[in-house]
C-alpha cells in the first residue's frame, strides 16, 4: 500500500475544503440577526446538534495527544476518554434543559439576570483567553499533522490550517458550523473504519495483538502520571467543561425543546462510548507491531502513512482537519457570540441594528480566529517534547473551575448572591494563577499526612483542579453568609431559578424557534455525495481499481449515503405536507 501524499490525496483534500467553503457561502446571506448567526434561530434538529457537539469535543489535538497516550500506555487513553461519557450524561441530565431556558444567544447572557453585569464581564474576560489559548494548542496539533503529511514547514501548515478553518465560520455562523460538522463526522467515520482493520491485519490479528501487548498495557491507570487521583480530578474538569464551555452548551440552547436538549447530550455519550476504542486502537496496535517512531506526537500520522492506500490518506487528512475544524469553528462562533452580545452590545451597541450586529459577530469571529492562529505560531516556536495532553489538562484545571462553578451554581441555587459569586470567582482565579506562578519556582512544601512535594507539581491536574475549585466554592458560600441579600435580589433570583427549573415550565419557555427555508438533511446529503464522488473518481483516475479499490468503495458508500439523505428529506417533507 502507498502511504505518501499523491495527486488523488491532494484532489480529495481540495474537494473537502471546497465543500466546506461552499457551505459557508450558502449560509452567508441567510444570517439576518444574532439568533440566526449564534443559535441557528433555535431551530436545530437534535441529531444535528448532537453530532456537532460530539465533533466539537475532539480535534487533531486528540489524534496527536491521545494517540501518543495510547501508544505509550495503552488502554488508559480509552479509559480517560470514557470519562467523558459520565461527564456528558450528567451534564445533559442536570443542565441541558436549564441552559435552553436560560439562554437565547450567548452562554453568558443569563449571568446579568441571575447575578450582575460585573460578573458577566469578569467571566467573559477570563473565559475568552482560556478558549483562545486552547484553540492555539489545537492549531499547533493540526499543523504537526499537515506538516508530516504534506511536507510543509510547520509554521506554514499552522497558517494554512487556521485560515481555512476561519473562513467558513466567518461566513455562515452556527448553521454552517453544524452542517459542516455532520459532513466532517461522516468523513472521519469512513477514514477511521478503514484504518482499524488495516491495523489489525498489520499486527497479525486479535490474538497476536493480545499476546504481543507490553505488560500493563490494558490497565486503566498508570502508577506515575495517570493515577486514580488524576482521573477523579480530570473527571471534574470534564464535567465542568461539558456543562459550561460556551461552544458545547450552545448545542443545548440551539435546539427546539427541552427534551431535545437532553437528547443531544445522551446521543454524545453513546457516540463516545462506541467510537473511542475504534479511534485509538490503531495507536495501540502500532506499539505491538513496533512501528518505528522517533517522536510519539507523530504516531498517528506515521500509522496512516504506513498503512493507508491511495486516496485514503487524503481522506484521513481531511478527517483530521474535520475534527479540528469542528472544534475550532464551534469555539470561534461561541466566543464571538460572547464578545458581540456580552461586550459590544452591552457597552456600545445597545441601539445597533440586526445587520450591524451580525457584522460585529463576523468581525469578532475573525479576531478570535486570528488570535488563535497567532498563539499556535507562538507555541510552535517554544514547544518541546512535553506531553501535549498534560499541557491541555493543566490549562483547563487553572481556568475552567473559576468560570464554570459560578455559571452552574447560578442555574440551580437560590442562595448565592452576585457579590458572593464574584468573591468565589476572584478567589478561585487568584489561587489558580498564584499556584501556577509558584510552580515555576524551585523548592519543596509539605502537608501533614500527605508528605513532601515539589512546587512544580502544583500545576498538575491533580493539584490545580482543587486549588481552583475549592476556593471558588468556599468563597461563594462563605460570602453568601457575609453579604446580605436584599429582598429585591431574592425575588429576582427566585424567579430566575423557577424559570429554569427542570420541572418548572414547558418546553417552549425561552425564546421562539424560527422556520428555516432549507432542508438540512438534503444539504448534508449533497455534500457527502459530492465528496464521495470526488474520492472515487480521483482515485480511479490516478491509481485504478487494483490499488484504489478501498477508497473507491468508500466513495461509493458515501454517494449512497448522500442519495439516501436527500430521498429521506424529501419523504419527510411530503409526510409533513399531508
Amino acid at each position: 500500500m502507498e502511504g505518501t501524499i499523491n495527486l488523488a490525496d491532494r484532489v480529495i483534500i481540495s474537494g473537502f475544503f471546497l465543500v466546506m467553503l461552499g457551505i459557508g457561502f450558502f449560509f452567508s446571506s441567510r444570517m439576518k440577526n444574532l439568533q440566526d448567526y449564534f443559535s441557528g434561530s433555535r431551530s436545530i434538529p437534535w441529531w444535528l446538534s448532537g453530532t456537532s457537539l460530539y465533533m466539537s469535543t475532539f480535534s487533531a489535538f486528540t489524534f496527536v495527544s491521545y494517540s501518543e497516550l495510547a501508544y505509550k500506555y495503552g488502554f488508559v487513553s480509552i479509559f480517560i476518554w470514557w470519562l467523558v461519557v459520565v461527564s456528558v450524561t450528567l451534564s445533559a441530565w442536570l443542565f441541558a434543559s436549564r441552559w435552553r431556558r436560560a439562554v437565547a444567544t450567548s452562554a453568558l447572557e443569563y449571568i446579568e439576570v441571575r447575578y450582575n453585569t460585573s460578573l458577566r464581564q469578569g467571566l467573559a474576560f477570563l473565559g475568552i483567553p482560556l478558549i483562545v489559548i486552547d484553540d492555539g494548542l489545537k492549531l499547533y496539533a493540526i499543523g504537526n499533522l499537515v506538516s508530516l503529511y504534506m511536507g510543509y514547514e510547520l509554521k506554514e501548515a499552522i497558517f494554512y490550517s487556521g485560515t481555512i478553518m476561519l473562513a467558513y465560520t466567518f461566513l455562515g455562523g452556527l448553521w454552517a458550523v453544524l452542517i459542516t460538522d455532520f459532513v466532517q463526522f461522516i468523513v472521519l467515520l469512513a477514514a477511521v473504519l478503514v484504518l482499524v482493520p488495516l491495523s489489525l491485519q498489520k499486527v497479525g490479528g486479535l490474538s497476536e495483538f493480545i499476546e504481543g501487548m507490553p505488560p500493563g498495557f490494558m490497565k486503566p491507570i498508570t502508577g506515575d502520571v495517570y493515577t486514580p487521583w488524576f482521573l477523579i480530578s480530570f473527571t471534574l474538569i470534564m464535567f465542568l467543561s461539558y456543562s459550561t464551555r460556551w461552544s458545547l452548551v450552545q448545542r443545548y440552547y440551539s435546539v427546539r425543546t427541552d427534551k431535545e436538549a437532553r437528547r443531544v447530550g445522551y446521543f454524545v455519550a453513546i457516540l463516545t462510548l462506541v467510537a473511542t476504542p475504534i479511534l485509538f486502537f490503531p495507536a495501540m496496535a502500532a506499539r505491538v507491531y513496533e512501528l518505528p517512531v522517533q517522536d510519539t506526537k507523530n504516531v498517528y500520522g506515521m500509522i496512516c502513512r504506513s498503512l493507508l492506500p491511495v486516496g485514503m490518506l487524503g481522506m484521513m487528512i481531511a478527517a483530521m482537519f474535520s475534527a479540528t475544524m469542528s472544534m475550532l469553528s464551534s469555539d470561534y462562533n461561541a466566543t464571538a457570540a460572547v464578545i458581540t452580545n456580552d461586550v459590544y452590545k452591552r457597552f456600545w451597541g445597545k441601539a445597533a441594528t440586526d445587520k450591524k450586529l451580525v457584522w460585529v459577530g463576523r468581525l469578532a469571529t475573525l479576531v478570535i480566529g486570528l488570535l488563535a492562529l497567532g498563539i499556535g505560531l507562538v507555541i510552535e516556536s517554544w514547544a518541546g517534547d512535553g506531553d501535549l495532553f498534560q499541557v491541555m489538562a493543566q490549562l483547563a484545571s487553572v481556568l475552567i473551575p473559576p468560570v464554570g462553578i459560578p455559571m452552574l451554581i447560578g442555574l440551580i441555587s437560590r442562595r448565592i448572591s452576585a457579590r458572593a459569586a464574584m468573591v468565589g470567582f476572584m478567589m478561585g482565579a487568584g489561587c489558580g494563577f498564584a499556584a501556577f506562578a509558584l510552580s515555576s519556582t524551585t523548592g519543596n512544601f509539605s502537608i501533614p499526612i500527605l508528605g513532601s512535594f515539589q512546587f512544580v507539581e502544583l500545576k498538575g491536574v491533580g493539584w490545580m483542579t482543587w486549588i481552583t475549585s475549592v476556593p471558588t466554592l468556599l468563597g461563594m458560600y462563605g460570602a453568601s453568609y457575609v453579604f446580605a441579600t436584599t429582598s429585591h435580589e431574592k425575588e429576582r433570583i427566585g424567579a430566575f431559578v423557577d424559570h429554569v427549573s427542570a420541572h418548572g415550565e414547558p418546553d417552549d419557555s425561552k425564546g421562539e424557534t424560527t422556520p428555516i427555508d432549507f432542508a438540512p438533511l438534503s444539504l448534508v446529503g449533497y455534500a457527502i455525495g459530492f465528496l464521495g464522488a470526488i474520492a472515487a473518481s480521483a482515485t480511479w483516475i490516478v491509481a485504478g481499481w487494483g490499488k484504489g479499490w478501498i477508497t473507491m468503495a468508500v466513495g461509493g458508500v458515501m454517494i449512497v449515503i448522500g442519495i439516501g439523505s436527500v430521498l429521506l428529506q424529501k419523504k419527510n417533507r411530503e409526510m409533513e405536507e399531508l
